[in-house]
């Protein structure tokens, strides 16, 4: 019997199998992935083999997982060796991001658009909350949609809260896997509650004191999305908010490839395995002094090349 995980909770996965059975399950004795130590060898979004094996005959065993065509992964934060697979087997993931309540750095999203882009995931940045801007703020994300948009990300404000841009996000997410990812507290359930009315999905207050966001989401889930709608036939990945996005299993020489514009400047650089940081004749280094590449995307570079260093991931980055 055969399937698709559509939920995990940690310690239990359920299954959508393939003749429409919705069962829960858990893994069958020492389940790794070959070569990747992972927290969560089995993923939401994943297409899995089952065993029906329980004592009362409720429930299975998964025994098997089907290669991945791709899937989005970070480095764990409690567990120095080991990663955490947000979700595998997606056509593309909405990051949503905040320039206020909270604040979402442009390290975190540089890093989760770089490990996207090492397996080919395309990214769309919604910026949402712009009704809480200011004119300063307004500004700003202007400036911030003008620098990823050059880059070549679509950029979409929207506000969860009002609807306003909402309904630019259906006919995106028309028959596709989408992710939804994104710091606590940007909104994420919110957004999924005005997607998909009735779904009712539980929401926090933004802590005052620190401007940060409380986890409201506390597993992985695939949200099957309404017949008849302008997302027909498509699934919405609900993933728990997440502080750091430490990446994981890139060697620092195929780094500047997952950064759009640094590998198009890279071409022109003297030496082959140039790391653009000091060497004579490098074209990034050059762009960079010609405002060509921005400085916060290039620090974001230099942040991901000292990720060998197995503590300092476990940043809130």
């Amino acid at each position: 019997m055969t399937g698709l995980v559509i939920k995990n909770t940690g310690s239990w996965y359920t299954v959508l199998t393939d003749d429409g059975q919705t069962i829960d399950c858990k893994i069958k004795g020492n389940f790794r992935l070959k070569g990747i130590r992972s927290t969560n060898p089995v993923a939401v979004g994943d297409r899995v083999t089952l065993s029906p094996s329980f004592s009362q005959g409720e429930g299975a065993f998964i025994t098997a997982i089907e290669d991945r065509r791709n899937y989005i992964i970070r480095k764990s934060q409690n567990l120095s060796k080991q990663s955490h697979i947000i979700a595998a087997n997606v056509d593309q993931a909405f990051l949503v991001v905040t320039l206020q309540y909270p604040e979402t750095s442009t390290t975190f999203i540089d890093r989760f658009l770089a490990s996207a882009e090492a397996y080919s995931v395309p990214v769309v940045l919604l910026f949402n909350k712009v009704d809480l801007l200011d004119d300063d703020g307004r500004h700003l994300l202007s400036l911030m949609m003008n620098l990823y948009e050059t880059v070549g990300y679509q950029c979409l404000p929207i506000s969860a809260e009002t609807g306003e841009g909402i309904d630019r996000l259906p006919s995106l997410m028309n028959g596709k896997i989408t992710l939804l990812s994104g710091n606590s507290g940007v909104g994420k359930s919110t957004l999924i509650n005005r997607l998909i009315p009735g779904i009712n999905l539980r929401t926090a207050e933004i802590s005052d004191a620190h401007n940060t966001g409380m986890h409201t989401t506390t597993f992985s889930e695939m949200i099957a999305l309404p017949h008849g709608t302008a997302a027909d036939g498509g699934w919405l990945i609900d993933t728990p908010g997440i502080k750091g996005f430490g990446t994981f299993d890139m060697e620092p020489e195929e780094i500047s490839s997952y950064f759009k514009e640094i590998f198009h400047f890279s071409k022109n650089c003297r030496f082959s395995n140039c790391t653009h940081t000091h060497e004579p004749g490098c074209a990034v280094l050059q762009a960079l002094e010609d405002h060509y590449i921005a400085p916060s995307r290039y620090q974001s570079y230099l942040s991901m090349l000292e990720d060998k260093d197995d503590d300092k991931y476990r940043a809130a980055y």
